[in-house]
């Protein structure tokens, strides 16, 4: 990794120049932390990247004053393992009291019901009809893990989010809009 530094309408950008060997195009990010990350294929002359990043400061310094403007990102707690444990164990209690709950409409024949940390989901099916769910849903409000749950069961009959899956959905949470937006909203 290496730095090149810029000065812009009276702003120094500094950006973080990372070499690949996989890479294919030239690439530049700028993140909400004010960061600029930029990518070289390492077969590129580096006259020609710098010719490329040059070209493009304006763009990434508009960026930064777009990104300036949003929110902080707020970070996750991190849950020890102890945390992780309990939570867990309430989480498992939840899913499977409500999937008993909201099954009594659909009638749907699922498998396992697993537990897991995962970072970008807060559930999944799959083709054989096990159910996983993140952790933190027994941090979420009732109304969310219900959204999370339901969602997650419907997927036992439709594995896509087509119109049929939506109105599965919508048999028990007709208000499934507003919730998915806001469990979208409440991203772990």
């Amino acid at each position: 990794m290496s730095e090149v530094s810029s000065y812009v309408m009276g702003e120094t950008i500094t950006v973080k120049i990372y070499k690949s060997a996989r890479a294919r195009r030239m690439r530049i990010s700028v993140h909400r932390d004010g960061s600029v990350r930029a990518t070289q294929p390492a077969r590129l002359a580096t006259r020609h990247f710098l010719a490329f990043l040059e070209s493009n400061i304006a763009w990434v310094a508009e960026r930064l004053r777009y990104v300036g403007t949003l929110p902080p990102v707020i970070r996750p707690t991190r849950h020890s393992k102890a945390e992780k444990i309990r939570l867990s164990l309430e989480a498992k209690a939840l899913a499977v009291q409500r999937l008993r709950y909201f099954n009594q409409s659909y009638g749907f024949a699922y498998n396992k019901i697993a537990i897991r940390d995962q970072k970008t989901k807060w559930g999944s099916c799959s083709i054989k009809g096990n159910l996983n769910f993140n952790y933190r849903i027994a941090l979420l409000p009732a109304e969310l893990a219900d959204y999370i749950i339901v969602h997650e069961l419907c997927h036992l009959r439709e594995l896509n989010h087509s119109k049929r899956f939506w109105a599965l959905v919508a048999k028990t949470l007709p208000n499934h809009k507003e919730l998915r937006k806001a469990v979208k909203k409440n991203t772990h």
